[in-house]
């Protein structure tokens, strides 16, 4: 099996010139691509590699106090990885399973965007994560906000913590990733539920290429929310507007972070069963009517009404 011990700054490298660069100048300008690469490019610039550690946000907490007791500064964009978490927790306190063979990572950002731009963040390790998993030719979506889903099962997940550092009033926005790669053996009551990449494609996949390619595209979608800003701040046209010399073919009032991310997900039209806690605590059903300019889900109510939801998760009905 692959360890995810073999990744390097040069593999990372490596695939930003062979890979991410000709996919984006597709459609952006070399300059543009650079530019947004170059935001981004705090993904990843430090990576710590643990055997075993019980929960990688607990880690991240830990990492920043220790440096702010030392009264230093944490360095944004700090990479947790781990073989494997054995005190792994998903939304509401679900344990996560974890094993030896996936991909555990916990990302921290020193949190210098505007509040506009930050509430994007989940949303762009939500798309990074799907377009990682597209490379492999797994037919991946996004599933709101932040589960991505394989063969209807899910093959990913995401969480984003927010945390205040309790000397210097820092906040920091912690991005946890659980990828199944080559774990294909689940607990009873998920085998109905998840899948791996190796159960897709039926065979094993590098962990640490997998692991470089969710940095570039990590590097490239948190780019794009530093990028827009810069912009709009520039220009001072506001976060919801932006030039339309970037893509003639998408609206000029939609962020280019969100329109990657409704090309990525299926939810639109779909009736869903709506919860914070949706398992515990099933609030409504409805439909899918679309997503606002922050990322809100729109529900369309069976009276015809509809409400905005910045959190929360849902099931589909159909």
């Amino acid at each position: 099996m692959s360890q995810i011990n073999e990744l390097t700054s040069e593999l990372i490298q490596k695939i930003i010139i062979e890979e991410e660069i000709p996919l984006r100048s597709n459609t952006f300008t070399l300059g543009t691509v650079n530019t947004v690469l170059s935001y981004g490019a705090i993904a990843g610039q430090k990576i710590e590699h643990h055997a075993q550690i019980p929960r990688g946000m607990d880690w991240a907490r830990h990492l920043i106090h220790r440096a702010e007791e030392a009264n230093l500064s944490f360095p944004s964009g700090t990479v947790i990885l781990a073989d494997e978490m054995v005190e792994s927790r998903g939304r509401f306190k679900r344990s996560w399973h974890a094993p030896r063979g996936g991909l555990w990572m916990t990302l921290v950002l020193v949190n210098t965007l505007l509040p506009e731009s930050s509430l994007l963040v989940p949303m762009a390790a939500g798309v990074a994560c799907c377009e990682a998993l597209r490379y492999y030719g797994v037919q991946a979506r996004i599933k709101w906000v932040n589960d991505v889903l394989a063969d209807n099962k899910k093959i990913a997940g995401i969480l984003t913590e927010t945390f205040i550092g309790s000397r210097f009033a820092e906040e920091y926005i912690l991005v946890g990733i659980g990828i199944n790669v080559n774990n294909d053996e689940f607990p009873a009551e998920l085998c109905e539920q998840a899948t791996s990449l190796k159960s897709c494609l039926d065979k094993e996949i590098s962990l640490a290429e997998l692991a470089a390619r969710l940095l570039v595209k990590l590097r490239w979608n948190i780019g794009l929310l530093y990028y827009e800003e810069a912009r709009h701040l520039e220009n001072h046209g506001g976060i919801a507007r932006r030039n339309k010399t970037l893509n003639e073919n998408k609206p000029a009032d939609e962020h280019l972070l969100l329109v990657s991310y409704k090309n990525l997900t299926d939810i639109f039209g779909r009736r869903v069963l709506f919860g914070f806690d949706v398992r515990e605590n099933p609030q409504l059903e409805a439909k899918v009517a679309g997503l606002d300019s922050s990322g809100g889900l729109i529900l369309e109510l069976d009276d015809g009404s509809r409400i905005i939801q910045h959190s929360g998760e849902i099931i589909y009905l159909d």
